[in-house]
């Protein structure tokens, strides 16, 4: 299977990144292609991983979500540190979390309803095993939050290659 993105494929994963739902048919008229064509560039840009699934973008302030934090956590010791993240991983305010440089190690980002569902979270944040500090920052106003990234021609990054193959 090949490992390369090409110019239709980045153009395929550039359209439904602006619309997931976007009819086939649409995708193949933008591309040039047939529709059959476009279906088994998408089934092999899923089996390649590189497009990872389908999904709803939700306004969270009508689920009436209207904080929105991102907690830099400092877990102590490495005991910790698999436990912490499957921990936090299951818990529904968690939106993202990632594993840092610099203060900290760890930063999410969550999603309450106000600032009493925060502060319990925190709470429960603060209570597990390891975790030493957290500093939060709520935010005030968002300008551009986006899952969408650019796409381009290029060679993918094979994640179970031998990196001495190189």
């Amino acid at each position: 299977m090949s490992k390369r993105l090409d110019e239709i494929d980045a153009k395929i994963l550039e359209l439904l990144q602006r619309n997931g739902r976007m009819k086939r048919s649409d995708v193949a008229d933008e591309v040039d292609l047939s529709i059959s064509a476009v279906s088994e560039r998408m089934r092999k840009l899923e089996e390649r991983d590189v497009i990872e699934g389908y999904t709803a973008v939700v306004d969270a302030k009508r689920l009436r979500l209207d904080i929105t934090a991102f907690i830099r956590v400092s877990v102590d010791g490495s005991e910790h540190y698999d436990d912490f993240v499957e921990e936090v991983k299951d818990m529904d305010h968690v939106l993202e979390l990632h594993s840092i440089t610099g203060a900290g190690s760890h930063v999410m980002k969550v999603r309450t309803s106000d600032t009493t569902a925060l502060e319990r979270f925190l709470s429960e944040i603060q209570a597990l095993p390891g975790v030493s500090k957290t500093t939060t920052s709520i935010v005030l106003s968002t300008f551009k939050e986006t899952r969408t990234v650019p796409t381009e021609p290029m060679e993918l990054y094979d994640y179970d290659a031998d990196p001495s193959d190189d």
